[in-house]
């Protein structure tokens, strides 16, 4: 049953509703009773969408983004070109033409549309690299970053436009993408992890030592719903506290796999930023609410959907995970 709150906001856009993130969304808002639509240039590549309608758009067009807001009252813009950091360093100028256009077109089209509320998923990439080392254990606060987000902010401050800006730090989980040099790095330690023989060793780009810290999906769209709903205009880090070094994250996933597994240290490979955490202060004292998914549980949805993934395929090395995503049984 939908509750008045539900009933006030209306209809709902997800843009970026075919990628990962998006997906997952569309799904949590519909279990909230909400009307959504969705947009993409693609539609979800592992299950239906479950949107009570679903444009294949493509955002970098003006028109399209306008089509796409109209009769809606809430947009929740997820829309991105990305991926991981391998992907990331090959392609820096297609990659910011194509966000920008996407971001500046969105934020246009709202404003002509009238809508009330927008949300922008922006990433913890805007923070300053001097400050990404591996001593960041007390996390990035949301005042520590550069203006990257700052257009979403003048269209609240000039337009009156309901903005909210969330800045996300290494999402993960089952859906994701995890081949192909767009996953991220749970998915690829994963994936790598479930390729291996038991005793044999897997790629590891740099020495092992960066620092991160990794949100459940689950947790990142309960925490985007419950940042559209609130009445606060500062931008908000969407993460965990909970720091690890990639030997960590390793050895977690292969603890959860039951392999054990060497580590063949790349540094020619990309590594990103010596050290990101997330600071939730700002989460706590106004939400009071943070991401409460601990990365080994999450590991332990999200490594199994991914081995059964490559099983399908027959690429997926002994022992069958014991642990099953809800909905992708494993198969035996």
């Amino acid at each position: 049953m939908k509750t008045e709150t539900d009933r006030d906001r209306g209809r709902v856009l997800v843009a970026g509703a075919g990628g990962f993130i998006g997906h997952h969304l569309v799904k949590f808002l519909k279990s909230k009773g909400l009307w959504v639509r969705g947009v993409d240039i693609k539609k979800p590549e592992y299950e239906p969408s479950p949107a009570d309608e679903f444009l294949v758009q493509d955002l970098r067009v003006p028109e399209n983004c306008q089509r796409s807001v109209r009769g809606v009252r809430e947009v929740y813009q997820l829309g991105a070109d990305m991926g991981g950091i391998g992907y990331i360093t090959r392609n820096f100028a297609s990659l910011c033409r194509n966000n920008v256009l996407v971001n500046v077109n969105m934020l246009e089209a709202s404003r002509l549309e009238g809508v009330a509320r927008y949300l922008y998923t922006s990433s913890a990439c805007v923070y300053p690299s001097f400050l990404q080392h591996v001593e960041s254990v007390k996390g990035l606060r949301e005042e520590d970053a550069v203006p990257a987000d700052q257009l979403t902010s003048y269209y609240g401050e000039d337009y009156g436009l309901g903005v909210h800006i969330v800045r996300l730090h290494n999402i993960y989980g089952p859906l994701g993408t995890y081949q192909g040099g767009r996953e991220k790095a749970p998915a690829a330690i994963c994936r790598k992890v479930a390729e291996a023989e038991d005793g044999s060793s897997i790629e590891v780009w740099g020495d092992g030592e960066q620092t991160r810290s990794f949100c459940y999906v689950g947790d990142c769209v309960e925490g985007l719903s419950r940042i559209m709903e609130s009445e606060e205009r500062q931008p908000f880090n969407l993460g965990t506290e909970e720091l690890v070094t990639v030997n960590e994250l390793v050895d977690l996933v292969c603890g959860i796999a039951g392999k054990h597994l060497q580590k063949h240290y790349d540094a020619s490979k990309p590594q990103g930023v010596r050290g990101r955490n997330s600071d939730n202060s700002r989460l706590r004292k106004v939400l009071n609410w943070e991401p409460r998914t601990r990365l080994e549980d999450g590991l332990k949805l999200t490594y199994p959907w991914i081995w059964s993934r490559l099983n399908e395929r027959g690429v997926a090395k002994p022992p069958t995970p014991m642990v099953a995503v809800v909905g992708h049984p494993i198969p035996r």
